[in-house]
């Protein structure tokens, strides 16, 4: 709490003032990846993944179901709340989309999407690789609102988030026979963060200086993964959890090869894996009471339409105890804490 306190207090005192008003530290936040920060984008796509219907939403703003995996609020949401935003970062397929939100930034990521672009197509979701060309789009769009030089400044200064890699592993290779008997999970770690570099690389040609890359969840953890692979086991999924590690490690070094090579860009790891494990393993010490279970449902298998849906039997009346909204992605409360660490980690991008 301590910590916390320091943080908001620096955030506070850089955050610029201009008639009174303070200016947000970066001029926009563009959001890529898959349903950990997608805010809408799969409410317009023919998919089954979908968030756009109670009880998801049911703790948001006038209990609006926008389309985010989540009762309430995603980590980014928060993020760009205490970074000075007072709007939502907008869906980019939304269809009324204005100059205004053009502005602040906008959200490209698509629940069901990865570094894999098959991942994506499984799911009919946003394959990242067209992610990154409606970022080319939105640049042209922006241009026009707001001039090119403006929006040239717009580009250099945002923040870029990205947050994938979860549904290659849970929604694709462990379930994907032609992936898991073909190639090991450290070789198939290998083909995304190769992606992942070249998603930087490209990001970095079109304009982008400051980038955060979360890192993978305790896989092992989730619900869903522990009533599909724990095999009647009530703990986390060790197996899944050393990939998601082995992963991360993967990333880091990756990262630090990056900033090496690009020397003004600034580039950071977001760690979800260590604040969201402690969670698990120890909900009480944060105020948690459920962490096995999430709140829709029975909580272990349910998510998207998919069981989580205004017919589920079983939700809970109150999800801020609970770590996990759904059996997959976690509670506002949960994501409260999560971009805490964000906030902690990426100061340095925003300063």
């Amino acid at each position: 709490m301590e910590v916390k306190c320091l943080l908001l207090l620096a955030l506070f005192l850089l955050l610029g003032t201009h008639g009174g008003e303070a200016q947000p530290l970066v001029p926009a936040v563009m959001t890529f990846g898959d349903s950990s920060v997608d805010v809408g984008n799969n409410d317009y796509l023919k998919t089954i993944i979908k968030a756009n219907f109670p009880p998801y939403g049911r703790d948001f703003k006038n209990q609006v179901p926008t389309g985010r995996f989540c009762n309430g609020k995603l980590a980014t949401d928060i993020t760009a709340e205490t970074l000075g935003f007072e709007s939502y970062a907008p869906a980019y397929l939304s269809p009324d989309a204005s100059g205004k939100n053009l502005l602040i930034g906008a959200n490209f990521a698509s629940a069901g999407s990865g570094y894999y672009d098959h991942t994506a197509l499984l799911y009919h979701a946003i394959p990242l690789s067209q992610q990154l060309e409606y970022f080319e789009e939105y640049q042209s769009k922006l241009a026009a609102v707001a001039g090119s030089s403006q929006a040239q400044s717009i580009i250099n200064g945002s923040l870029y988030i990205i947050s994938a890699g979860a549904s290659d592993f849970v929604q694709n290779y462990y379930i994907n026979p032609f992936l898991y008997k073909t190639q090991t999970a450290d070789q198939f770690s290998d083909r995304l963060v190769g992606i992942f570099k070249n998603t930087v690389a490209q990001l970095y040609s079109m304009g982008a200086r400051r980038i955060g890359v979360t890192s993978l969840p305790p896989l092992g953890c989730l619900p869903a993964a522990i009533t599909l692979f724990g095999y009647g086991s009530s703990g986390c999924v060790s197996r899944l959890n050393s990939d998601a590690q082995n992963f991360n490690g993967k990333m880091n070094v990756t990262v630090d090869s990056l900033s090496k090579t690009y020397s003004d860009l600034k580039i950071a790891v977001f760690d979800i894996y260590t604040p969201l494990y402690d969670l698990v393993t120890s909900p009480q010490s944060q105020g948690f009471t459920e962490a096995r279970r999430g709140c829709c449902g029975t909580g272990t298998v349910e998510t998207t339409v998919l069981l989580c849906n205004p017919k589920s039997i079983g939700t809970c009346p109150n999800a801020t105890t609970y770590v996990f909204w759904d059996a997959v992605h976690p509670s506002e409360a949960a994501n409260q804490v999560l971009a805490d660490s964000l906030l902690a980690e990426g100061i340095n991008l925003v300063t």
